[in-house]
């Protein structure tokens, strides 16, 4: 991506009188750790569970060619889990950001 595809023009704020926005939201509602007013946008992505309900070829401690079977419970997806924890851990991060600001800002 260029820096012009992601640059953030700031312009005047139509809806609010005096208050100052960007073009587009690019950013995802944070520029430099700050917020700036924009609705913060997150995006996340997640790898495939690595234990497999079925044997796998893999290399031994000398070398040789083996194979690994795992045994026990298996999650085929773990996009029901992910949902919740990446909520609680954005809430989490956006909580603690707000009491760092507000102890240093409150006076």
């Amino acid at each position: 991506m260029r820096g012009s595809q992601c640059n953030d023009s700031f312009v005047p704020n139509l809806d609010r009188p005096h208050k100052i926005s960007t073009a587009t939201n690019r950013h995802g509602g944070i520029l430099g750790g700050i917020s700036t007013g924009e609705p913060i946008i997150c995006r996340a992505a997640i790898k495939p569970t690595s234990s497999l309900a079925r044997s796998q070829k893999t290399v031994s401690r000398q070398g040789e060619p083996a194979e690994i079977v795992t045994k026990g419970r298996h999650d085929p997806c773990l996009l029901p889990r992910f949902v919740p924890m990446g909520e609680a851990m954005v809430a989490l991060v956006l909580a603690d950001h707000w009491l760092r600001w507000r102890s240093q800002c409150s006076g």
